[in-house]
């Protein structure tokens, strides 16, 4: 391993340099605008998997825009791992609220980066993140250390919902054939105490619309002697979580995981701080399910959130109408063994018992993920944990995260492989936002980890 790690160390501003070249392309999925953008990335992480020693190399086609794969196949009596990343990227909106141009990378120290922060988007979501995994190809490659067989899958539309891969997956098992999965799209807790992920929500994501009078009316001539739909469905949001947070939908808990308090003690190793959370977003005080700490509220517990709502007149100036409609859009963090067939079933069910006569009510599924839970026995964790606790110096802790990626159980239903969410950003990264980051101090643990994972895994 020393022979590695002097090859990261005698490369670091190379592997920098080649990022910067990577962040400055626009590759934003969700515009079209860019879609010649989109595909030169793909182009452009093909060359670097090439240098990098990689075999097979491919742009692979999709209905959508391309996923980029290869391979080094060392001995096929040695354990596989896939490493999966996206290089497609959020797009910059508002552009105004950027210090500098979203895609003019620059290093700045920050609080958390004291050793400076690269900025520019896709510095921590995905590129900055996906790229340690070539370079510590690379590294293994040139020092002829590479101790197992590795497969790479990079895809362009994870930030439009991943639309092409689970047919692509379907359709090359075979070429995609592993024993582990290992992705770097996550954070840790923090760079003094590191984490690997364990467990991800899965979602549920709906759309409902409320009803009233057949046109939009006068609020002096109709007011007050009919129902009106913003005042409904904003009655019947209410009702979805009681006073002390527990969501109110009939079965919504029936088949949620309960975790022991063995698990729970250790999660809460993590030393939650109510003051610093409250601190980092400008709030006075936290709410949540009774009986639960703000970090288990953010992992282990399902929740509900309204995420936009809006009906009537919003422009300039006043408008005194009682709308027609109503509508709003709401997420559900699913938890084991949830799913969000059960839970979108469930709440359409709930959200029309509780609809007035009066009115008419429409549910709308859009779209859902199933959740995610890495046991911390498994070899896969330890392996992970044995890395980081090495690059870091320091104990590392399992943490499960808040958010979705619905591949990972796509994945492990195909592949029939395990995820190893390994990854090394922070949640004050500003990813999706303005002015996001990524530290160099992160970047370079990330490197140096991954070829220790690959060792510690093969043994």
């Amino acid at each position: 391993m020393q022979e590695t790690l002097n090859y990261i160390n005698e490369n670091k501003q190379r592997f920098v340099d080649e990022l910067f070249e990577l962040l400055r392309i626009p590759s934003i999925s969700a515009d079209p605008a860019y879609k010649d953008e989109v595909l030169k990335c793909a182009d452009v992480c093909a060359e670097h998997l090439k240098n990098a020693g990689a075999d097979n190399v491919e742009v692979c086609k999709t209905k959508g825009y391309p996923i980029v794969f290869g391979e080094k196949m060392v001995d096929t009596n040695l354990p596989t791992v896939l490493v999966y990343g996206h290089y497609d990227v959020q797009p910059a909106d508002p552009l105004d609220l950027w210090k500098k141009p979203p895609f003019e990378p620059y290093i700045e120290k920050t609080e958390l980066h004291p050793e400076g922060a690269i900025f520019a988007r896709g510095s921590a979501d995905d590129k900055g993140q996906f790229f340690m995994h070539l370079k510590a190809f690379e590294a293994m490659m040139k020092t002829n250390t590479l101790p197992c067989n590795v497969k790479f899958i990079l895809e362009g539309e994870e930030e439009v919902g991943s639309v092409s891969l689970g047919d692509f997956v379907n359709e090359n098992k075979e070429k995609l054939s592993c024993d582990c999965i290992l992705i770097s799209d996550t954070h840790i807790y923090s760079n003094e105490q590191p984490t690997v992920t364990t467990g991800l929500r899965g979602l549920s994501y709906v759309e409902v619309e409320v009803e009233g009078p057949n046109r939009d009316l006068h609020s002096g001539l109709y007011g007050g002697a009919v129902p009106n739909p913003i005042h409904v469905l904003s009655r019947m949001i209410a009702k979805l979580i009681n006073e002390d947070g527990y969501i109110t939908i009939d079965g919504f808990y029936d088949n949620v995981d309960i975790v022991s308090e063995a698990d729970r003690a250790e999660m809460n190793k993590l030393k939650d701080n109510p003051e610093e959370f409250k601190k980092s977003i400008g709030l006075n005080g936290v709410e949540g399910e009774k009986g639960y700490t703000t970090l288990e509220r953010t992992s282990i517990r399902p929740t509900l959130d309204c995420n936009g709502i809006w009906g009537g007149y919003t422009g300039e100036g006043a408008k005194t109408v009682i709308p027609s409609k109503a509508f709003a859009k709401i997420s559900m963090r699913l938890v084991p063994y949830q799913t969000p067939e059960e839970i979108t079933e469930k709440f359409t069910k709930y959200f029309e018992k509780i609809a007035p006569a009066n009115v008419k009510i429409k549910v709308t599924p859009h779209h859902g993920g199933m959740p995610y839970v890495l046991p911390t026995e498994t070899k896969e964790f330890l392996a992970a944990k044995q890395a980081m606790e090495t690059a870091f110096g320091k104990e590392v802790l399992p943490y499960r995260g808040g958010g979705s990626i619905p591949i990972t159980s796509m994945f492990e239903k195909v592949l029939g492989a395990k995820s190893v969410l390994m990854g090394f950003g922070l949640d004050s990264d500003a990813i999706h936002s303005p002015n996001e980051h990524y530290g160099l101090f992160n970047f370079y643990k990330g490197i140096e980890s991954i070829p220790l994972f690959f060792e510690n895994y093969t043994k």
